[in-house]
C-alpha cells in the first residue's frame, strides 16, 4: 500500500501538468518551479560548494533562460494565442536542464554567444548609456526614494527611517565654507 501512494500522486500530477484543459494554474505553476524555484536552490548549491562547474553550468542556464524570457515578453501577445503555450514552455525548461540535453549549454553555444559577439560593440554602447541614464534618473530623485523609505521603514516599525531622513536633512543643508575661523566656532 505505501508504494502504491507515491504512484498516484505522481500519475495525478502528471494527468495534471499534460492535461490540455483547465490546467493552465498548474502547468503555470510547473513553469515556474523548474524554470526559476529549482535553478534559484541548483545555483545556490553550486555558490554554497564553490564548485565551478556547476556554477558555470548555471550561468549558462540563467544565461538562456534570461534570454528567452526577454523574447517571451515581446512575443506576449502571440503566444497567449498558442494551444498548450506553456505546455511547451514546461517542456523546453525542462530540457534547458536535463543534463543527457544540455539544452542550455547549446542554446548558449548555438545561437546566444555568437549572437552577442557578432553585436557585442553595440550591446555594450547600449547598456553603458542605458546604466548612465539609470544612475542620473535616481540621483536626481535621491530626495524622493530617501523620502519613501524613510516611510517603508516607519511603517516597518524601525528606527532606521527616521535616521535616514536626519541624515539626508544634514546632508541637503548649506555649508558655511568661509574664511572666518571664528564663525565656524560660534
Amino acid at each position: 500500500m505505501a508504494l502504491l501512494a507515491p504512484s498516484i500522486t505522481s500519475e495525478v500530477g502528471l494527468r495534471l501538468l499534460l492535461s490540455p484543459i483547465g490546467s493552465n494554474v498548474v502547468t503555470r505553476a510547473a513553469c515556474c518551479s523548474v524554470g526559476i524555484v529549482l535553478p534559484v536552490y541548483s545555483t545556490y548549491q553550486a555558490l554554497e560548494a564553490d564548485d565551478e562547474t556547476q556554477q558555470r553550468k548555471w550561468l549558462i542556464y540563467w544565461a538562456a533562460y534570461g534570454s528567452f524570457s526577454l523574447a517571451e515578453v515581446f512575443a506576449d501577445k502571440l503566444l497567449s494565442w498558442v494551444p498548450m503555450y506553456y505546455h511547451m514552455k514546461f517542456a523546453f525548461l525542462v530540457w534547458l536542464q536535463l543534463p543527457s540535453a544540455d539544452g542550455a549549454a547549446q542554446l548558449y553555444r548555438k545561437h546566444l554567444r555568437p549572437f552577442l559577439l557578432k553585436h557585442q560593440a553595440r550591446v555594450d554602447l547600449l547598456m553603458n548609456s542605458a546604466y548612465k541614464e539609470a544612475a542620473r534618473l535616481i540621483s536626481s530623485h535621491q530626495a524622493e526614494i530617501d523620502y519613501a523609505t524613510s516611510v517603508y521603514l516607519k511603517i516597518k516599525g524601525t528606527d532606521e527611517g527616521a535616521t535616514i531622513a536626519r541624515s539626508h536633512e544634514t546632508a541637503r543643508q548649506p555649508r558655511n565654507d568661509g574664511d572666518d575661523e571664528s564663525s565656524r566656532n560660534t
